[in-house]
């Protein structure tokens, strides 16, 4: 099993603060792309920060039945989902929770650079993530976390994934 880091919502809010940072010293993006779900909280705390309109793209990997920890092929949805106009999309900042293998980045830059409504507004694309693993191909434009190693990383709301609505309700009724 692969060594666990274990991230509070007060780390992780530091973290996204140094990636802030690290964004507004060196590029002056006019839209920022989220891949979800990972980028969902990054990208609503950026966006506050930088006063940046938002897009999501929502990916799947998909491997198939009994080898749900692999990575599987990526299945794109038909839009992006956002309120930015066209031309906001000049300079998009794709961001990501972290870079694991990178084979997500790069497939949604890709995919980014061909969808139709916005594909020729895009002059540039940068990426952003939290944390770049050590065996991962991509290098983020951004990162503020370079690991040496390939932990599993355990994010703040991941402990949601393993209580059922019962749970919650049960463990809300003593409080």
């Amino acid at each position: 099993m692969a060594d666990k880091l274990i991230i509070s919502f007060n780390e992780y809010n530091k973290i996204v603060e140094k990636l802030a940072l690290l964004i507004h010293k060196n590029y002056k993006p006019t839209v920022l792309v989220g891949i979800m779900r990972g980028a969902a909280p990054i990208i609503d705390i950026l966006s506050r920060i930088l006063k940046l309109p938002i897009a999501y793209i929502v990916i799947q990997s998909y491997s198939g039945k009994g080898i749900e920890d692999k990575q599987g092929e990526l299945m794109f949805a038909r839009e992006i989902s956002s309120l930015a106009n066209n031309e906001d999309f000049n300079r998009v900042l794709l961001i990501d929770d972290l870079s694991d293998t990178g084979l997500t980045l790069n497939k949604s830059i890709e995919w980014l650079k061909n969808y139709g409504p916005t594909k020729d507004y895009i002059k540039e694309v940068k990426t952003a993530c939290l944390w770049k693993k050590k065996s991962s191909s991509f290098e983020p434009d951004f990162c503020p976390i370079k690991l040496n190693s390939d932990p599993w990383i355990v994010q703040p709301t991941e402990h949601y994934e393993e209580l059922s609505i019962e749970k919650i309700i049960e463990i809300n009724k003593q409080g």
